[in-house]
């Protein structure tokens, strides 16, 4: 029996207007330049590929192309209200039905504008994940240095305890207006989180003696469905599956057109014989394979990457096919991924994204990519259609 919200809300408190537009459309609201470019090649499918059940399978999402929540947040650039709920219901009338948030995304922001438009769909037809591992308090303003514009205005706190991830999940119900969340995410516990730095491990600890067995119970309970971590490097992941039993993983950053080798030697393969998938966060390097002069999270741009992208391009442009494309279809192809989450601020970059997945790429331009060295030889690509 699927637990309510008031059932979770008690366990806790014991300590146990969008509109929607076709794809041909155009977005509502302003655009910055450059936030899209057509898509190329032939469209040859009429859905998103889906995730097809199999019996004593882990929990997965229901398409394997999802929605991020960090733009939505106000990630890079401030997005109005109008222009989240444009890209939520761009995302709906295309047939994704899995949705991915975070307190930390906006300080609240994202969670809102997600439950705003969320909450008049049939819950039963949509996945739901967000993260845990930090508390929001209500501030007089926000703090300084974070990477979000206009953010709401909370301060926050590191808290991975059983009763700080019960505290957490109740919280983002309560900005949610949802009745449950699906699949719950551990929440930065990275080296290369600048709030942490070394003390990630510390940080581990507390989650692995709080977080972990308490996210354990609740997917016990039918609280949530599955939980995994939702990390920009493996090392927690690597040292959770050595004492725990994660569903999925969300590996932002990791496995992506142009970063992989890592993730493709080592991650993935430790995840496989456990059954546990991966849902790539990041799949266009926070808009670099888009044409974006930013990689990832950061505003420098590793040596030699322009380089590469611009070969990338050249290769993607002789075949017909434009490098979003690419690079959505790449991330995707591997058999342990069950999802990208791409993130989108307003409805043209959600139905670019969306179209990007039902291209047919010619299987020359994975063999140059890889004859030039771009990509992994063993990394794993699209089956032609």
């Amino acid at each position: 029996m699927t637990a309510t919200r008031r059932t979770l809300l008690a366990l806790s408190a014991l300590g146990g207007a969008a509109v929607l537009m076709p794809r041909s459309g155009q977005a509502q609201g302003s655009q910055n330049p450059g936030d899209v470019t057509p898509t190329m090649g032939r469209v040859t499918r009429n859905a998103l590929p889906l995730n097809v059940a199999q019996t004593g399978q882990r929990f997965r999402p229901p398409t394997r192309l999802g929605l991020g929540g960090v733009p939505i947040g106000n990630g890079f650039a401030a997005c109005s209200d109008e222009e989240a709920q444009a890209a939520l219901a761009a995302a709906w009338e295309a047939g994704v039905r899995y949705f991915d948030t975070s307190p930390w995304y906006g300080l609240g922001l994202s969670e809102r504008r997600f439950g705003h438009f969320l909450h008049t769909r049939p819950r039963d037809e949509f996945v739901l994940s967000t993260k845990v591992g930090r508390l929001l308090t209500a501030a007089p303003q926000s703090p300084a240095g974070t990477m979000w514009h206009d953010p709401s205005p909370f301060a926050y706190r590191y808290d991975y305890s059983a009763d700080g991830v019960r505290r957490s999940v109740e919280d983002s119900l309560q900005r949610l207006g949802l009745s449950r969340i699906d699949i719950v995410y551990i929440h930065d516990l990275s080296p290369e989180n600048k709030d942490m730095g070394d003390r990630w491990t510390t940080y581990f600890d507390q989650a692995a003696k709080g977080a972990i067995p308490a996210l354990t119970k609740m997917r016990e309970e039918g609280l949530i469905k599955a939980w995994g971590l939702g990390v920009n490097t493996p090392q927690a992941v690597l040292r959770t599956i050595e004492i725990g039993d994660p569903d999925i993983v969300l590996l932002a950053t990791q496995y992506s057109l142009f970063r992989h080798d890592e993730a493709l030697a080592h991650t993935l393969p430790a995840l496989a014989p456990r059954g546990i998938s991966v849902v790539v966060g990041a799949p266009l390097n926070a808009g670099y394979a888009a044409g974006r002069d930013r990689y990832d999270y950061q505003a420098t741009i590793p040596a030699g990457m322009a380089r590469k992208r611009a070969a990338m391009q050249a290769i993607a442009k002789q075949h017909g096919v434009d490098l979003r494309t690419v690079a959505l279809q790449f991330a995707a192809a591997h058999p342990g991924v069950a999802a990208v989450i791409p993130g989108a601020r307003n409805a043209a970059q959600m139905q670019a994204n969306a179209r990007s997945m039902e291209v047919s790429i010619p299987p020359a331009l994975w063999d140059d990519l890889k004859q030039k060295k771009l990509i992994a030889q063993a990394a794993p690509v699209p089956a032609s259609s």
